[in-house]
């Protein structure tokens, strides 16, 4: 170990070892055991045996279980996703943006700044801008005329903003006439085929030259689309803007159930399409109000007379699956009491009828009094309220206006103590022409995300974005000294190298990030019955969350190993997927000055990957300490740390 502590004082610098392709008299030299080495190989049996019935016990009692293990993937399939507020501020200088942005906000005919939605959305824009990146704007719309659409985005940021001939942004500074103090925004999108069929050469094209890609489409984030999930494969950043973030906030938090009475009025229809959504709400809400021609197929379920022309029979099942649902899950059931209905000889005779009690000749086209007294009087004392899908039936009149009224109600009771979240284009734009002040609720236009979203499928275009680590990490209460240097193994497996490195350097602490949970939990479960009180281990994806993590940390970054990455080379686009720039260029801004990266593989091709993607996103702070790998003579002797990385599963022969 003294050979460890020495080059640890050098200047920055790599270290790769690949065992694969070292001469054979080194092959059994590789690793370096100290003289209780058979004490660690009893040490590992208990390691791997010691399981037991109490092992997630132990962590609970050691650290908090759900904050240091969990990867943030539970909430109904949502992580925790890498932001534009998180992101380096610096890391944008001079790199190009690609910005997917909402053409519904930034080119339509009102701009609101007012409107939080409206000025996030602007924001993410100025914000990069002002922070000295080269900005691109791609998005679809529905007219094919560029010139009208870059006056109008220019208009609304006051910055010159420069329409690019096609869909490509690669050689940027070779532009004719090209300022970096311009915005440019590439072709429309809309009705290219490989866009919505997100084809792989197409996102290429699209993210060629691009090195941060930000998504503030979060209209689009149910979809698979060549701009918002094609192009994150090709840029090595790819995060979420101030519009995107702040909407995916107010989904993920309908699943809060925190606040009660949790009510859910429900309009629209297609209910046999929705019906999926209906367990997770029945296991957070305690009322179901149904407003639009879904509540006829409701009604009909609960043996409620209901015309037969209303009656879509092909989603009864589904209907009788909600009250099913419903029922076991305590959940009320409210449906609409009384109908305004239009004569369908005469269309202006309107005239109230009970909902049980509606004429032939007779169209339903709106809630009665009856119904919105009811509804507005059970909403008194909610704490929390959705409103998803239109007050929409068959046929309207402008003389009923029952939306609006419903629209009111919630008004008045966001301005309380309820929190309010309205859901859909429809439904958003009567509750602004209720009120000019919207900062009590939370508005979501695109209905069909958070359908999705409530049926329990991911969001592709949220999924894409990079990983960021969910948790406060409490440092003081995982090490004994959380000043002390760090050294970090990304990738630790079963953590057998990081808990002998830990139990012979009392004076460093150590750090595994490993993305088998239930490897972490064994290895956690080590840490608690042998006492160490210098390691600890974190179940996460270190691709996104590397830097978020260790960023926090109190003492110096001292040292990071990547030993013996698993590539898939059945497929050669996933090969090497862990080490990416993101990753590469969080340790270099990370590590303190001296500080170290130890690369090793048993595969030969690996080894030099990594070797050249160091080299390439080092940022010119990394010295190769044993030349460029000309030959074998290059490659290091043996592995200075001292501690072999592998544990059993690894054939002899390799070595």
């Amino acid at each position: 170990m003294a050979q460890l502590m020495n080059i640890l004082h050098e200047p920055i610098f790599l270290k790769i070892s690949c065992f694969y392709d070292c001469p054979k008299s080194l092959k059994h030299k590789t690793c370096s055991y100290a003289s209780k080495g058979a004490k660690f190989q009893k040490y590992n049996g208990a390691l791997l045996a010691m399981q037991g019935n109490g092992l997630a016990g132990h962590v609970v009692n050691s650290f908090n279980h759900k904050i240091y293990i969990n990867n943030g993937e539970e909430l109904n399939g949502i992580p925790h996703i890498q932001t534009l507020r998180e992101f380096p501020r610096e890391e944008l200088c001079g790199k190009v943006v690609m910005v997917r942005f909402d053409s519904n906000i930034l080119l339509k005919q009102e701009y609101n700044q007012k409107n939080q939605s409206d000025f996030n959305a602007l924001f993410t824009i100025k914000y990069l801008h002002e922070a000295g990146a080269n900005v691109i704007l791609v998005s679809d719309w529905k007219t094919n005329t560029s010139e009208l659409h870059t006056t109008s985005v220019a208009g609304i940021l006051q910055i010159q903003v420069v329409p690019l001939q096609g869909i490509s942004c690669n050689k940027l500074s070779e532009i004719k006439g090209f300022k970096k103090e311009n915005i440019y925004l590439l072709e429309n999108l809309n009705n290219i085929k490989y866009e919505v069929a997100n084809c792989l050469k197409f996102a290429r094209v699209l993210s060629s030259g691009v090195d941060i890609f930000v998504n503030d489409s979060f209209s689009n984030s149910h979809k698979v689309l060549a701009s918002t999930v094609g192009v994150t494969r090709f840029c090595y950043a790819c995060i979420a803007g101030f519009h995107f973030e702040e909407k995916l906030r107010f989904v993920k938090n309908l699943a809060e159930a925190n606040k009660k009475p949790y009510v859910a009025i429900i309009g629209g229809g297609n209910l046999a399409e929705k019906a999926a959504s209906f367990r997770f709400l029945s296991s957070r809400c305690q009322c179901f109000v149904f407003v639009g021609m879904m509540s006829f197929q409701i009604m009909h379920a609960l043996g409620v007379p209901v015309p037969i022309d209303l009656v879509d029979r092909k989603a009864f099942s589904e209907a009788l699956d909600i009250v099913r649902c419903a029922r076991d899950n305590n959940v009320q059931i409210l449906y609409p009491k009384d109908f305004w209905c239009r004569n369908k000889n005469d269309p202006k005779q309107l005239h109230v009828f009970p909902s049980h009690g509606l004429l032939d000749g007779w169209v339903p086209i709106d809630l009665g009094p009856v119904s919105l007294d009811e509804i507005g009087s059970m909403l008194t004392n909610c704490k929390k309220i959705i409103w998803i899908g239109p007050v929409k039936f068959a046929d309207q009149s402008e003389h009923t206006n029952g939306a609006s009224k419903l629209a009111n109600i919630l008004v008045q009771l966001s301005h309380g103590n309820c929190e309010t979240t309205v859901v859909g284009t429809t439904a958003c734009n009567l509750v602004r022409k209720q009120t000019s002040s919207l900062s009590s609720i939370n508005m979501v236009e695109n209905a069909s995300v958070v359908w999705e979203f409530l049926k329990g499928r991911k969001l592709p275009g949220v999924m894409a974005v990079d990983r960021a680590y969910p948790f406060e990490i409490k440092w003081d209460n995982i090490y004994s000294d959380p000043t002390q240097s760090l050294v970090v193994d990304i990738g630790s497996g079963n953590g057998l190298f990081l808990l002998e490195m830990a139990r012979r350097r009392k004076d460093l602490n150590f750090l595994g990030l490993e993305m088998n949970e239930k490897l972490v939990l064994r290895c956690l479960d080590s840490i608690q019955q042998f006492g160490i009180k210098n390691g600890h281990f974190i179940a996460t994806n270190a691709t996104s969350t590397f830097r978020s993590i260790i960023s926090s940390y109190q003492g110096k970054l001292l040292l990071v190993s990547i030993q013996c990455p698993n590539p898939d080379f059945n497929k050669p686009e996933h090969r090497w997927r862990m080490l990416q720039r993101s990753l590469i260029e969080a340790v270099v801004d990370l590590l303190a000055s001296g500080g170290k990266v130890f690369l090793q593989s048993d595969v030969k091709e690996v080894a030099l990957r990594m070797k050249e993607q160091f080299m390439r996103y080092g940022k010119g702070k990394l010295v190769l300490e044993h030349g460029q790998f000309n030959d074998q003579s290059d490659w290091l002797d043996e592995n200075p740390l001292g501690v072999r990385a592998w544990g059993a599963y690894v054939p002899n022969d390799v070595f």
